[in-house]
């Protein structure tokens, strides 16, 4: 058999501003592989095997560099300066007004209309050893969006022997400046039709109330009881039709931020969220260092985009799982903070583990040793 290299190039095509774009293919020991895109850091596909070792990938995507930059609600796109909502596109740091151009009801997303979901990465592929490792930077000048400082960033994806995705962001500036990065992945386990079959956890005991247009209300509240309770697991489609004010507020689901339970340690991960999807046999766990988890169901989803095979991404037919400080924290000194000032660094890690991996591992060994013993025997 012939070996694949872990880490591969590509084209995908031409981005906007005339620069070729690249696709790199890393791959794992775990028939886990993944496909991320110099345009935007995007995740182009993630391809995980079920517990019969069927593949298929577990994020939606696009088909063109063209549709990516036009059309794509942030599919699998790393998005800042600031991942999520800033308020009417304002805030005061040092006693200084900054203003970012608003691209959501009058609220400034995910940094703006030219945010990094936008740009072209420079990528370097890291040495052969230990896992496929891609390092993606970009520097945003001062006055990037409106944003204070210039800002160099690293975004490295990373695939281990086990299967699991990490993303480690690092940043660094020469001005004080606010700074919430994420990955903005949309997960159907299944690859194809919605996700109202796939049971949700969510490790948090509160979560942010929203205005109609997305932003937090004021403090915390407590998901017991309600349709925010998932602490303990449930099915999707179960919860998104209750009759919930804050599901409404969100366009019918979840457009939500919870706060993780406890308080790890700065640079310890945590368990976040896990998700099932028993059609698809899979099983998806996301931990990080972040605080809080935005959660987002594919309202807004209405089967007009297609993936690159060609099915239609329909009304919830993904759910986002988005590691990240709270939206709106440069506005809200009550909220941990995402200022980062010279001489410091940003470090944050988010890994995306499949633990089915490791008992279909287990269920086929049984049937290898027996091949292996049939063999020997008649042999």
């Amino acid at each position: 058999m012939t070996h694949r290299p872990a880490l591969q190039r590509g084209p995908f095509g031409t981005a906007p501003s005339g620069e070729d774009v690249d696709l790199w293919h890393l791959a794992s020991d775990a028939g886990v592989t993944a496909e991320v895109l110099t345009y935007g850091g995007i995740l182009h596909a993630l391809t995980v095997p079920d517990l019969a070792g069927e593949a298929g990938s577990v994020v939606l995507s696009l088909g063109s560099v063209d549709q990516y930059a036009e059309k794509s609600p942030y599919f699998g796109a790393i998005v800042g300066r600031y991942a999520n909502r800033i308020a009417r596109g304002r805030f005061v740091l040092d006693g200084a007004e900054h203003r970012v151009p608003a691209n959501d009801r009058g609220h400034a997303l995910h940094g703006g209309p030219e945010g990094f979901d936008k740009r072209m990465w420079q990528a370097e592929p890291l040495p052969d050893e230990g896992p496929a490792t891609l390092r993606l930077s970009l520097r945003s000048p001062d006055g990037d969006m409106g944003f204070p400082g210039a800002l160099d960033v690293t975004t490295v994806y990373s695939l281990d022997g086990a299967g699991t995705l990490a993303v480690d962001y690092t940043a660094t500036t020469d001005r004080p400046t606010v700074v919430n990065l994420s990955q903005h992945a949309y997960f159907n386990l299944a690859g194809r039709g919605d996700v109202l079959d796939h049971t949700l956890q969510v490790d948090a005991d509160a979560y942010l109330p929203i205005s109609a247009e997305g932003i937090p209300l004021g403090p915390a509240a407590p998901v017991a009881g309600t349709a925010f309770d998932l602490t303990s697991g449930r099915r999707l489609g179960d919860v998104l039709d209750q009759p919930h004010p804050q599901l409404a507020a969100a366009g019918g689901g979840y457009d939500h931020c919870w706060l993780l339970r406890g308080d790890a340690p700065r640079g310890e991960l945590r368990r976040a969220a896990r998700l099932t999807a028993p059609s698809a046999r899979r099983v998806m766990e996301v931990w990080t260092t972040e605080p809080g988890l935005q959660v987002y169901t594919g309202n807004q989803l209405d089967g007009s985009l297609t993936g690159h095979d060609g099915d239609p991404h329909p009304l919830h037919g993904a759910v986002c799982l988005e590691t990240q400080h709270l939206p709106d924290s440069p506005n809200r000194p009550d909220y941990p903070t995402t200022v980062l000032r010279p001489g410091q660094v940003l470090c944050s890690r988010t890994e995306f583990r499949f633990p089915h991996l490791a008992a279909a591992r287990a269920n086929r060994a049984p049937a290898v040793t027996e091949r292996i013993q049939k063999k020997c025997c008649t042999g």
